[in-house]
């Protein structure tokens, strides 16, 4: 018998994060409630799992060892709250990224479970202590953000309330190993987590040098894709350091430090991303990606069977 076999998950909103939450807690072999307050919409993103977990299948790209209608048996859809948590022992909730709603849905989600079980939020950018300012206990409260597609991109922060007990953590990051997911710890909690943080680092600086007329939307994209991300899919940025001299990080550091300092203190402001500068820059990527919906869902679907066939490799 599995560690997850009959184990519940309650995934609170049914909407393509929910979803994608489903399916991942799926290929593990746990039982999965998936809730949401509007009737009807459970029960048909229950129906749109089904889908996709069938054409996982015939592309041989279905994660676990079920098969899709194993994997589907497994999920059940619930507009009644009370019931989409009887029996759960970890609560993933997916609502909309609004404080207010996120702070209700955990006010009346602990009202319905025992208080060994773990609440869990999705949210990209806000800070736990805010998120579950009105739950009682909150030793147990912890956000697992996940990278959109999470079957595809495995990555999931863990960021812990002020309180979360070090065992909530640690039962946290056993589950998303588990189902297949990669989970990063924080220590703590910062505003934009740690993907964002690196990723805005990396925005506001390609944003620079388009808006200053040293390189075009479409070659600063070319600079990540056939450059950066050609490693970064594979290794990070300290041990891209610790392979880039011949001694290692140390060695790097001795060589370059004084160059990454002056060039990082070269860096202008925080760039206010409207504006003049942003007409113009939307402009340039409009004119490579039309941002009409049949370009960008084509745009979308091409970056998702990339992702599978990086996915795929990286296995």
């Amino acid at each position: 018998m599995s560690l997850s076999e009959g184990k519940i998950i309650s995934v609170v909103g049914s909407g393509l994060i929910g979803r994608s939450w489903a399916m991942v807690f799926l290929s593990g072999g746990y039982r999965v409630k998936i809730y949401d307050n509007q009737p009807g919409q459970a029960a048909r993103a229950a129906q749109e799992v089904r889908k996709q977990l069938e054409e996982l299948q015939q592309a041989q790209m279905l994660r676990g060892q079920l098969s899709a209608a194993e994997q589907f048996a497994l999920l059940s859809s619930h507009d009644d709250l009370p019931q989409a948590l009887e029996g759960t022992f970890f609560v993933q909730e997916c609502v909309f990224e609004e404080l207010e709603a996120k702070q209700s849905i955990f006010q009346a989600v602990e009202a319905h479970v025992g208080e060994s079980v773990i609440l869990s939020s999705s949210t990209s950018c806000l800070l736990p202590s805010a998120i579950f300012s009105r739950v009682q206990n909150r030793t147990r409260c912890i956000v697992s953000h996940p990278v959109n597609p999470p079957y595809y991109v495995r990555l999931v922060e863990l960021v812990p309330h002020p309180e979360t007990l070090p065992a909530v953590m640690d039962s946290t990051h056993a589950v998303m190993t588990r189902v297949g997911q990669a989970p990063a710890r924080l220590s703590k909690e910062v505003d934009g987590f740690a993907l964002n943080r690196v990723q805005y680092a990396i925005i506001a600086e390609s944003w620079r040098l388009v808006k200053e007329g040293v390189i075009s939307v479409q070659d600063i994209d070319l600079v990540m894709t056939e450059g950066l991300g050609m490693r970064y899919a594979f290794i990070g940025p300290m041990e891209t350091m610790h392979l880039n001299a011949p001694e290692g990080l140390g060695d790097y550091l001795q060589r370059y430090r004084e160059g990454m300092r002056r060039v990082l203190s070269s860096f202008g402001p925080v760039p206010e991303f409207s504006g003049e500068e942003a007409k113009s820059i939307t402009q340039e990527m409009c004119d490579l990606i039309p941002s009409d919906q049949q370009h960008l869902s084509a745009r979308r679907e091409r970056r998702d069977q990339l992702l599978m066939g990086l996915a795929k490799l990286k296995k």
